[in-house]
């Protein structure tokens, strides 16, 4: 039986595969051999050796559900020669590749080059024209519900789990697998490792989750109790999921559920349960990811476990990065193949410094564990003239903005000299609201060069673009794929509650979101809002500043401003017994 929930999920129609979108061909099981120097009609790749492609091949589910996949494999394999594999699991179609998947969301093609990827890796995922010549076999999943495969689609929880479960084990069984199997990609993919390893499937050997959000309620689509899917719902659905049984509804859950519950909070996996070599990779720049590999980090209950952040883009540091590509290789022959390479002794912790402008990214700053050790969490207090300082106020006084526009109060840090901070950092306010029983609050932290002028770092290397300044990309090319402008932290007031036997770190409180608080009219209340970690280097001359005020300032695709609920004027009380602070993280 599929995953019953004691509130079942709101299923809502989903579009039917069409021949043509996302690459779907038709159903059509059949085999083929691809020769060597074949080459897509999207990819101007030659493939460096033959590759067996078995389409539409079902895999059973216990329940009797088939999910189907592609199988991308050497044709020697299939005269006994057995290969490990790698597993793309995901909703988003088994011939849906990177190349259209770039031409589609992306400008400049993420400056990855056009001779880089192949076309038959799926989404987010690896490429068969990588890791078939080393001897894998590499599976393309569609996730229960994903086009041909049968079922509800059910966007990960307990059920995708499982299924994945279910299909790794079919996997080792099949004649030609060495019984050794792997998951990597990115986002989604990444996401379900953390969910399919807490299950302890027998045969999967290692994962590479890259870029992994760890509770999909709280850091994706309810993250301080403010609905933020608008990414999912405009264009995930719309133009990128088909199926035949509809989707369970993030949507529509929250709009009816907008509390945690049984089923929102299975959208948390138990990471303490993976116990396997694990391979995490992370970015300042993605708002969604960066603290679900932290959680990872800190949680896998395993010594052979790796920490690398990373300076640019996702799908550039996947595709676009050769030296991701060695790493991964390196990592998966020594789990999957058992091969003495020399694995280990990568450094377990490396971290990554944004320098905004023209600069590109500090990487691979190596580093004990994460958070660094010995990081000195100081508070800087909130003034009434506008400064963060290292002193409270004696007394307390009141600032205020207009909660219904893009009015803020802001706080400025200026540096003497060189300074990095890295890690987790938190906003303490104490706040009113004269005119709302419950208000949205956003902190924004942002980098100020030495004139005081807000910069904004580009998530790729400058070498990879074709442009040379901020001033050549277009406006339909500004999204947060490219561009980063720094942290944020939001809260809903009356879900401010904290459980700090699941808080991670003291700067990043878990909320149950479990029951609202409403506060009275005007009431002065104290609240904890975590913000994104961060990573920047800050030059002599240079800024920080914090925004505090009731609408997203930084460069979002989320959709959250259309969901936040505040009416009239926000008061922030500096100073005295209301000392408002924040805690940032000094390396």
């Amino acid at each position: 039986m599929p995953v019953i929930y004691k509130v079942p999920p709101i299923v809502l129609p989903l579009k039917a595969p069409e021949v043509g979108e996302q690459g779907y061909q038709g159903f059509h099981p059949r085999s083929e051999v691809l020769a060597k120097g074949w080459t897509s009609p999207d990819s101007q790749r030659p493939l460096p050796c033959p590759i067996l492609v078995e389409h539409d091949v079902a895999i059973p589910t216990r329940d009797g559900t088939k999910l189907y996949c592609d199988v991308y494999r050497p044709p020697d394999s299939a005269d006994g020669t057995k290969v490990p594999a790698l597993l793309n699991w995901s909703p988003f179609g088994k011939k849906f590749n990177g190349i259209r998947s770039l031409e589609l969301m992306t400008p400049w093609n993420l400056g990855i080059p056009p001779d880089r990827l192949s076309g038959l890796e799926k989404f987010e995922g690896v490429d068969p024209a990588d890791w078939v010549p080393r001897g894998y076999a590499v599976l393309h999943v569609d996730t229960r519900g994903a086009f041909d495969s049968q079922g509800v689609m059910c966007i990960l929880g307990t059920q995708e789990a499982e299924d994945g479960y279910d299909a790794i084990e079919w996997v080792a069984r099949q004649p030609w697998c060495s019984g050794s199997v792997g998951l990597a990609g990115n986002s989604h993919l990444a996401i379900a490792q953390w969910f399919i390893a807490a299950q302890q499937p027998p045969s999967l050997k290692a994962i590479a989750p890259w870029e992994g959000c760890g509770d999909l309620y709280r850091e994706q689509f309810a993250r301080g109790g403010i609905y933020g899917g608008g990414l999912f719902d405009k264009l995930i659905i719309p133009y990128m999921l088909r199926g035949r049984r509809g989707i369970e509804s993030f949507r529509a859950m929250f709009d009816n559920h907008p509390f945690a519950n049984e089923w929102w909070n299975d959208k948390r996996p138990d990471l303490k349960r993976i116990r396997i070599p694990t391979y995490i990779t992370g970015t300042w720049t993605n708002t969604m990811h960066g603290m679900g590999a932290i959680r990872g980090w800190l949680e896998i209950d395993t010594p052979h476990k790796w920490l690398r952040w990373h300076g640019t883009q996702e799908w550039y540091d996947l595709w676009g990065n050769p030296n991701s590509q060695t790493e991964l290789e390196l990592f998966f022959d020594r789990y999957l193949k058992d091969e003495d390479n020399g694995w280990e002794a990568t450094p377990r912790v490396r971290m990554a410094a944004l320098r905004f402008g023209l600069q590109d990214p500090i990487e691979n700053i190596v580093v004990q564990d994460f958070p660094i050790p010995n990081t000195d969490y100081r508070s800087l207090y909130l003034t009434s003239d506008g400064r963060l300082s290292s002193e409270a106020p004696s007394e307390s006084s009141v600032l205020r903005y207009n909660s219904e526009t893009k009015d803020t109060v802001s706080f400025t840090l200026r540096f003497a000299k060189e300074t990095r901070l890295i890690g987790m950092a938190k906003a303490v306010l104490y706040m009113a609201c004269p005119d709302a029983d419950d208000w949205d609050v956003f902190v924004f932290v942002e980098k100020l060069d030495a004139q005081g002028q807000p910069m904004i770092n580009l998530n790729l290397p400058w070498a990879a673009v074709p442009i040379r300044s901020f001033a050549e990309i277009k406006a339909e090319e500004k999204s947060e794929v490219v561009l980063y402008q720094g942290p944020t932290g939001m809260l809903r007031a009356s879900l401010r509650e904290i459980d700090t036997d699941k808080s991670i770190h003291p700067n990043w409180p878990f909320y149950p979101q479990s029951r609202s608080q409403k506060i009275p009219l005007g009431t002065v209340v104290r609240l904890e809002i975590g913000i994104w970690a961060f990573g920047v280097q800050y030059d002599a001359g240079e800024s920080l500043r914090v925004h505090v005020g009731g609408q997203q300032l930084s460069v979002t695709n989320f959709g959250v401003q259309e969901h936040v609920q505040n009416r009239g004027t926000h008061e922030v009380y500096v100073g005295g017994k209301t000392a408002s602070f924040v805690s940032l993280p000094f390396v």
